[in-house]
């Protein structure tokens, strides 16, 4: 089934999708990029403004990038934290756990190759992150987990996350703190890899929002869920991206996924 459903005045909501969500009783959404722009969070190379427009990504987002230049490195991930801590989930992030509370869906698991928070302070409790985290820091010697110091948003000063700035120290073994995403070159961690894999086996319906799909190895969940039988949905407002046979409706994931939810409601009702 190849469907392509525009946006349209009244914003109409597909009804196979409709009756697909609402007979679901496992959902797994994979979401990327574009569910988090809406937001106001940059795309990956987008965040390479002001003093990090001057590196390639592959400099900077790699393990030999941090070991040749760790304050330059942690400087621009504390820069993209800091810029995430400002943001707000929009209407797709909490239309999501509005789906996840809807009668008769057993469970919705959220897997996503953002390093964002959004989803969970949108509510989800169910969520895979395939790329690692922001706010999941670890040391790179011991690997142990580090937290990192709270602060409020609304007060961070932009003039100190424009910069190089030395990364803290594992309070267990005294090595260098890093990131806690997955830098090119790196494995996806394999229990985040096994459990998604083991969801979306188990799913009835994949819903694929704001992502093209083809960053390996999400690219291969599609096409295991199709091979289990269920139904495949991608949202995304671009009318020319290439998913194949799946059913796709060319709408943002914060105008769809509301609408979604509201018309499921009604169609229960």
């Amino acid at each position: 089934m190849n469907i392509h459903l525009q946006e349209e005045p009244g914003f109409f909501v597909p009804p196979e999708l409709i009756e697909g969500v609402r007979a679901a009783r496992r959902i797994v959404v994979l979401t990327g990029a574009g569910m988090s722009a809406e937001s106001g969070i940059p795309t990956f190379r987008d965040a390479l403004t002001g003093l990090w427009s001057k590196f390639d990504p592959q400099t900077l987002a790699t393990p030999e990038g941090f070991k040749r230049d760790p304050a330059l490195v942690w400087g621009w991930y504390e820069a993209r934290r800091r810029g995430v801590m400002r943001a707000v989930p929009n209407a797709g992030h909490l239309a999501l756990h509005d789906l996840s509370t809807l009668h008769g869906i057993d469970g919705l698991t959220i897997v996503t190759q953002n390093v964002d928070d959004l989803h969970e302070r949108a509510g989800s409790r169910q969520v895979i992150h395939l790329h690692g985290s922001l706010f999941a820091p670890r040391c790179l010697a011991c690997g142990r987990p580090t937290e990192h110091v709270e602060q409020d948003a609304a007060g961070l000063k932009d003039d100190g996350s424009d910069r190089a700035i030395p990364p803290p120290r594992c309070q267990h073994c005294g090595g260098l703190v890093r990131p806690g995403v997955v830098w090119f070159g790196e494995d996806l961690s394999q229990q985040e890899w096994r459990q998604a894999l083991e969801r979306v086996r188990e799913a009835d319906l994949l819903l694929v929002v704001g992502t093209s799909g083809k960053v390996y190895p999400a690219s291969r969940l599609p096409e295991i869920a199709e091979n289990n039988g269920a139904p495949v949905w991608v949202i995304n407002p671009d009318p020319d991206l290439d998913v194949g046979a799946w059913a796709v409706w060319n709408a943002t994931a914060a105008t769809a996924l509301p609408a979604l939810v509201g018309a499921c409601i009604a169609e229960k009702g």
